[in-house]
């Protein structure tokens, strides 16, 4: 039985419908991820769920008697609790035991002898309620959770008050997953949280917590590990998808394949209809050009598919970085610290043009004050650093007030890229293609940036930092405020090649992002705590995958006395290419099993096979096919075979149009 459910929800604000029509039921243990662009309505799902805003129409429904734990970004927490009080409040039941379990041995220190019997037999009674509880074990609990989410022992007796916004956030999601509710709706849940408290989350939510789990998150690593189902929420609707991100990528990367061939064939008939309308709307057959005028109207209006975003894929021509020379920037035996707190001892590193660095590294260890160091905003205890003389560097900064709130983003970002050589500026049209290329649509790019929100912002920031011929690029934490959609185009937009739009410098990437960072970065530097640091020639997965095994990679160089930094010239990435699958290019014009076929024939079935097609294509669109992992790879393995055996007829008949 369901554990919740939507049927028939319809939710808006105002005048923007955010869910209509939305159907949704959560099995018990399912691990359910809430996908979506910013303002889509992820969170407001959530909160229908809690029971923290009312469906305009439609219900939802909680089985009777499930506990629903909601991870709020501002949890209400006791601030005269210390740290380790407000995780325990958990087990709010387990501490009244105990408290009277510390009473009663108060009393049988003082007790007589005619007393004694009556209070052993309490004591019994009490240490049972407390071994139904979890007893003594649950202390062992609530230490393992918050050192999980990245809390030392030292700072568990802090007050909640004395703790940061950040440290409040993370003990409210330590309360929360202590309580284990049936069903844990979690907004967000790594926004405070570095890489190794990111991977305790994802192995605690999927392999030790029982309950039901909906998670809003942006990180794509956690969304594979953990859950086994996807909601789309689109257009004010919900799309279900088997399986985790990965598989959402793939099933709906053939979903919007097939919208796209949907959509090509109904712009196919617009024009022809047109043309037909266009050249007999005032001749003879002006009343017949009159009806199809009529019935196109009807058609484009109920039944127009709609070009999927999927395939808009960034294709720029902007203005180049000046050439650096061998070295960008260097640091060799780099030290800071602050009083007892050191960060990085004797660090080496050297960068070329075309590295692309990932700086990882718990919080505090340290990450921007090297970026700062290196940049030469800050300076260090000891060593030295050197740059090019000819350094052009785009700073992405969590803090964006020097922007001008009263432009409007394609405006911004003609006046942010620079002119080219010669002389000439970004034209409109160039800026507004821009625009384009991190999802601003036609309406959005007439936004003032001083109306946009915090992601939006980001998004418009980092479109200009891309695009403006800086030869170093330095990004700290440029995915906290974007979307999946909008980071995975940032991802492109560093790791495409410079001739398709991608960037061509040095890169410096400040992230907690595990997937930006195994997408775009082909060294690691790892800042980990007390001075110490090492460096890793290769991607993030491969960083990650030698530090799971015994012995550490022969590729990492530790700060010494370990080792010096190695001298090798790191690999470069390879150009990934997130975009559309190619059409199929037409087969070699050779003889084959079809050449006994009559000519008309061979028509016909090329004909059917098309309309096979169109059938398969249509069925693609049934949400009990795309939301089938089986039923979708066996529509497809169709689809395959029907397109090669009209493309061998087809080749056949222009092999005998051809006369060959």
């Amino acid at each position: 039985m369901p554990v919740a459910t939507f049927t028939n929800v319809r939710f808006g604000h105002g005048t923007r419908l955010l869910l209509d029509e939305a159907v949704l039921s959560v099995e018990p243990g399912e691990k359910i991820g809430l996908v979506g662009r910013n303002g889509c309505g992820k969170s407001t799902l959530l909160k229908l769920i809690a029971g923290r805003l009312k469906p305009d129409a439609g219900s939802v429904s909680v089985q009777r008697g499930s506990r629903v734990g909601f991870l709020t970004q501002d949890p209400d927490i006791n601030p005269e609790d210390t740290l380790r009080e407000a995780a325990a409040r958990a087990f709010t039941g387990l501490a009244e035991v105990h408290h009277e379990l510390d009473a009663l041995y108060e009393k049988l220190a003082h007790a007589s002898e005619a007393e004694i019997p009556a209070l052993l037999a309490k004591q019994s009674r009490l240490d049972h309620d407390l071994e139904l509880a979890g007893g003594y074990a649950v202390d062992h609990k609530v230490d393992a959770v918050l050192h999980g989410l990245g809390f030392e022992d030292s700072q568990f007796a802090q007050k909640v008050s004395s703790l940061s916004g950040g440290q409040r956030a993370r003990a409210g999601l330590a309360r929360l997953l202590l309580e284990e509710p049936d069903i844990l709706l979690l907004d967000e849940p790594t926004n405070h949280l570095d890489i190794e408290g990111r991977r305790w989350l994802e192995e605690f939510l999927a392999d030790e917590f029982p309950g039901a789990v909906l998670v809003v998150s942006h990180d794509r690593w956690l969304l594979d590990r953990v859950v086994t189902r996807i909601i789309e929420i689109h257009d004010a609707g919900l799309r279900e998808y088997p399986g985790n991100y990965a598989d959402f990528v793939l099933l709906r990367q053939q979903r919007a394949l097939t919208q796209q061939r949907v959509h090509d064939k109904q712009q196919d008939r617009i024009a022809r209809e047109s043309a037909y309308i266009a050249k007999y709307k005032a001749g003879q057959r002006a009343r017949q050009a009159k009806g199809r005028a009529t019935r196109l109207e009807r058609y484009q209006r109920d039944e127009l598919v709609e070009r999927p975003m999927d395939f808009d894929v960034m294709r720029l021509e902007l203005p180049r970085a000046e050439r650096v020379g061998d070295i960008v920037v260097s640091a060799h035996e780099l030290s800071k610290s602050y009083g007892s707190l050191r960060l990085f001892t004797e660090l080496e590193l050297t960068l070329k043009p075309g590295d692309r660095l990932g700086v990882v590294g718990a919080n505090g260890t340290g990450k921007s004050t090297l970026i700062r160091l290196l940049l030469g905003e800050e300076s260090p205890d000891s060593g030295t650093l050197k740059s090019s003389p000819r350094l052009s560097v785009g700073w992405f900064r969590q803090n964006q007030d020097h922007l001008d709130p009263t432009h409007e983003v394609w405006r911004h970002l003609q006046l942010t890229v620079p002119k080219r050589r010669n002389g000439s500026a970004l034209s409109e049209q160039e800026a507004r293609d821009l625009a384009g290329a991190f999802l601003f649509s036609g309406p959005a790019q007439e936004a003032t940036i001083g109306s946009l929100s915090g992601g939006e912002r980001a998004r418009a920031v980092l479109a200009g930092l891309v695009a403006g011929a800086h030869n170093l690029l330095v990004l700290d934490e440029p995915s906290n405020h974007l979307d999946i959609p909008s980071a995975e185009r940032l991802e492109q937009a560093l790791s495409l090649p410079p001739d398709e739009g991608g960037y061509d410098g040095t890169l410096i990437l400040v992230s907690h992002d595990r997937a930006l960072l195994a997408s775009t970065c082909d060294q690691i530097l790892s800042l980990e705590g007390n001075g110490r640091w090492s460096l890793f020639q290769g991607n993030y997965a491969e960083f990650d995958a030698a530090r799971r095994r015994p012995k550490a990679a022969p590729t990492v160089a530790t700060a010494p006395p370990q080792a010096e930094a190695p001298r090798t010239q790191p690999k470069q990435p390879q150009a990934r290419r997130d975009r559309a699958p190619s059409p199929a290019k037409t087969p070699q014009r050779a003889k084959g099993g079809q050449s006994h076929v009559a000519i008309e024939l061979l028509e016909k079935r090329i004909e059917a096979a098309t309309k096979q097609l169109a059938a398969l294509d249509a069925r693609m669109n049934d949400p009990k096919v795309y939301s089938d992992r089986a039923k979708t790879v066996a529509v497809l393995e169709e689809r395959s075979k029907v397109e090669s055996e009209r493309a061998t007829l087809e080749a056949e008949w222009l092999r005998r149009a051809d006369g060959t």
